[in-house]
């Protein structure tokens, strides 16, 4: 069993920093029952979790089987800070409103994945606020500045003149503090996390609390591109709160390469289960096409229902293996002839007239299932269901 929960919570990691520990921790666990705690952060900067979260979840999820307690943070206080990992500028604070409502969405979206029987959900204002100025004082003298500025992210913007607010240099401190208060065994995070969880291990040393936390860290999971890593801002993320529809289409969407990374990251299947499956793939026996709409329907149904991600999937053949039109669209209206771009935009298919155009011309809109390629076209009284792409569909009446 130790080998097994071994291979399972080494799967996919990019690096680990004491695993002799977590080894020693999983053989107490085994041998005796003793439970151990494992530290994950997330600053509710924004309402709604993506897959690329969900790769961390994964893997407290993963400890919970070997008889981990999560302790899942959220930093409801340094997100008034802004992590400033990987930014090239202070980030703008968010309002205390904002923290608390998106605060609320992740606890909701996070026991889709983790068992909550054996999760603490915890809110470091707890004890940063208590701390005051002489607890925060002492916190900035366990680190000096020569030091912070060996971080990649501020030594370049120090060098290009860029602002770096004192409370961006507090912000990792805070992060390691965590640590301290926790007493955490293992703190999870992504690669660019790096610095500040070693942070957590050199303050639980600072602060002599008996432990030093062993660091894992995961890979920055890539969007739907393939290329840059999954962010709403580059419009090419997985939502946990996707509709059922969108979260299948889109999964679906990601290249036979990308497919085996989302496997090994998202899936719950097993190692050797992935291996076969590739095995398949590679003998031909099994279809590619096949082998993804299984991983569609798996995250489909953990964030929604099975019921919900069969119905997806039958939706999905409909309209893109059939050429049919979705059962549901959204409709709208205009009270006088449209230009065509602009419909594109006032019904949600696209962001601007002048992308609409390049879609036109690229052969990517249709009216009524028929291409079009006239971006002048003026669309009179009538009705017209409106498509970009394979998944983009509106009903448009004009009066």
């Amino acid at each position: 069993m130790l080998q097994e929960a071994l291979r399972e919570i080494n799967r996919g990691i990019a690096e680990i920093i004491d695993s002799e520990r977590i080894e020693k921790l999983l053989k107490e666990y085994f041998d005796e029952g003793k439970t151990y705690t494992v530290k994950a952060g997330f600053d509710p900067t924004a309402p709604d979790l993506h897959l690329g979260h969900t790769v961390l979840l994964n893997k407290l999820a993963t400890f919970q089987k070997y008889g981990a307690k999560i302790q899942f943070l959220i930093g409801d206080f340094t997100a008034q800070i802004g992590d400033p990992t990987g930014k090239s500028a202070t980030r703008k604070t968010l309002s205390a409103a904002d923290i608390v409502e998106n605060a609320k969405s992740y606890k909701e979206q996070v026991f889709k994945i983790l068992d909550e029987s054996k999760t603490e959900v915890v809110f470091n204002s707890e004890w940063i606020n208590p701390l005051g100025a002489a607890g925060m004082l002492s916190l900035t003298t366990t680190y000096n500045v020569a030091r912070m500025l060996e971080r990649d992210d501020f030594d370049k913007r120090y060098k290009n003149g860029t602002s770096i607010s004192i409370s961006e240099f507090i912000y990792p401190l805070l992060q390691g503090y965590d640590s301290v208060h926790l007493k955490s065994d293992i703190e999870v995070g992504g690669t660019d996390q790096k610095f500040n969880l070693l942070m957590g291990r050199h303050l639980q040393r600072a602060y002599e609390i008996g432990k030093e936390q062993s660091v894992l860290m995961m890979p920055i999971l890539e969007g739907l591109d393939g290329v840059q890593k999954m962010s709403k801002s580059l419009n090419n993320y997985i939502g946990v709160a996707d509709e059922p529809n969108d979260m299948f289409g889109k999964i679906l969407s990601i290249s036979d390469e990308l497919m085996w990374r989302y496997y090994e990251l998202l899936s719950t299947a097993s190692l050797d289960e992935i291996e076969a499956l590739k095995a398949g793939v590679q003998d031909g026996s099994l279809h590619p096409k096949t082998v993804k709409e299984n991983l569609a329907l798996e995250i489909t149904a953990r964030f929604h229902s099975q019921s919900q991600a069969d119905d997806a999937k039958a939706e999905f053949e409909k309209v893109h293996s059939k050429s049919q039109i979705p059962t549901e669209i959204e409709e709208f209206s205009s009270d006088e002839e449209i230009w065509i771009a602009q419909a594109l935009v006032d019904c949600n298919l696209e962001p601007s007239t002048s992308q609409a155009r390049r879609d036109i011309k690229q052969g990517a809109v249709k009216i009524d299932q028929v291409k079009i390629s006239d971006i002048q076209l003026q669309l009179s009284t009538g009705e017209y269901i409106l498509q970009v792409g394979k998944r983009k569909f509106a009903k448009l009446k004009v009066n």
